[in-house]
């Protein structure tokens, strides 16, 4: 496995982190703890969820296990533990930050070694990989709430409804080229 691995991990990451950030900037104080019912969660519960596994596996990352002592999960998703939208957005800052701060500095030679989570072994790429299906899981229950709650007002993350065979004539215009579908996401082009 080359850096490839790491680039394209750290794109994909960043996507979904965009993914999150254009919902909330759509979405009001109050939508953010909304509830369907009090089995379920709102946005805010996801959030400090998803803030405390990251924090949990990224913290220390190739060192220690990544549940760590100090973590709670169950009050991760109690209502009102974040109160305010500011809130959410420093508690999903906080997480990505942490990730972000372990997977940057890390090499090819660190994707075999062996590291912990609830004292089960995976290899550094393994860990990554099980975070890049989970955290996209909440991510997509994130957009899907958004979606609900803004109604008419949504504005798509991806191809609008009724715009695909624009977008694939676009694409098929030009030639073909190696490049990560993230990429204009992350750099969009500025016509």
């Amino acid at each position: 496995m080359t850096n490839d691995y790491l680039e394209s991990v750290k794109k994909q990451f960043q996507y979904y982190k965009i993914l999150g950030d254009k919902t909330f900037a759509q979405l009001t104080e109050e939508a953010l703890f909304w509830q369907y019912n009090e089995n379920s969660n709102s946005i805010a519960m996801i959030v400090n969820h998803l803030s405390g596994n990251m924090c949990s596996r990224f913290t220390d990352f190739l060192t220690t296990d990544g549940e760590k002592e100090w973590r709670n999960r169950d009050t991760e998703f109690e209502a009102q533990r974040i109160t305010t939208k500011e809130e959410v957005i420093r508690r999903w800052e906080q997480g990505w930050d942490c990730l972000f701060n372990a997977i940057n500095p890390l090499k090819d030679a660190d994707l075999d070694k062996i590291i912990y989570i609830r004292n089960q072994g995976h290899t550094v790429t393994e860990a990554i990989n099980r975070q890049l299906a989970h955290y996209p899981y909440h991510i997509g229950q994130i957009v899907m709430l958004g979606k609900m709650l803004t109604q008419n007002d949504w504005q798509s993350l991806s191809i609008p409804r009724g715009k695909s065979q624009a977008y694939n004539d676009d694409k098929f215009a030009k030639p073909q080229q190696k490049a990560h579908f993230t990429d204009e996401v992350l750099n969009p082009r500025k016509d």
